[in-house]
């Protein structure tokens, strides 16, 4: 009989831990905020909050490369013809730890205004808060990252949970060069 009652303990006690989760806000009739697990009768417009146990974007982000974030954000802009430049981007803004967004131009209309806005004609190309830089020159992004306040390094945390970037266009896989066979006598022929 005992094990019977603890075991419905334990499961009241599971089944209470499943809207764990859920919280109120709502305001008071002295004005204040209030926040509760269970919102009162006589609340008024009280919204339920619900939080999730999975991790925030940012939490891999270390506290430099989090506030360069909000201050001066990354985008690179792509196009359908860029590849290896590209690639190459990509691998430097992920060996730095840079949190960065990527936008394919595909119409001639996108690639205008676009020119309009940035100046820049380049693929990639990158914008570090209000500044465009064109084309892929290594060490004017590294500088622009610098100033920008990102690390020079990823986190060991980032480096693990690197996103892996396909470009949109894969390279051709280059052909092998064609090496010279030696080519020997069979005596069993």
């Amino acid at each position: 009989m005992k094990r019977i009652i603890l075991l419905l303990v334990c499961l009241l006690v599971i089944l209470s831990g499943a809207n764990a989760g859920e919280l109120y806000r709502w305001v008071g009739d002295d004005g204040r905020v209030h926040y509760s697990d269970t919102p009162p009768a006589d609340a008024k417009k009280a919204s339920r909050k619900r939080f999730s146990n999975a991790s925030a974007p940012d939490e891999e982000l270390s506290y430099e490369a989090h506030r360069a974030k909000e201050n001066f954000p990354v985008t690179m802009y792509v196009s359908e013809g860029c590849v290896q430049p590209c690639i190459h981007a990509r691998a430097l803004l992920v060996k730095r730890g840079v949190p960065f967004s990527e936008k394919m131009l595909k119409t001639k209309t996108e690639i205008d205004q676009f020119q309009k806005v940035s100046g820049s004609a380049d693929a990639p190309t990158l914008q570090v808060g209000k500044v465009y830089l064109g084309g892929f020159v290594e060490s004017r992004w590294n500088s622009e990252l610098d100033i920008a306040g990102y690390p020079k390094t990823a986190t060991y945390r980032q480096q693990i949970a690197a996103p892996t970037t396909q470009p949109a266009i894969q390279p051709e896989a280059e052909p092998a060069p064609e090496e010279e066979q030696e080519i020997f006598d069979n005596p069993e022929d």
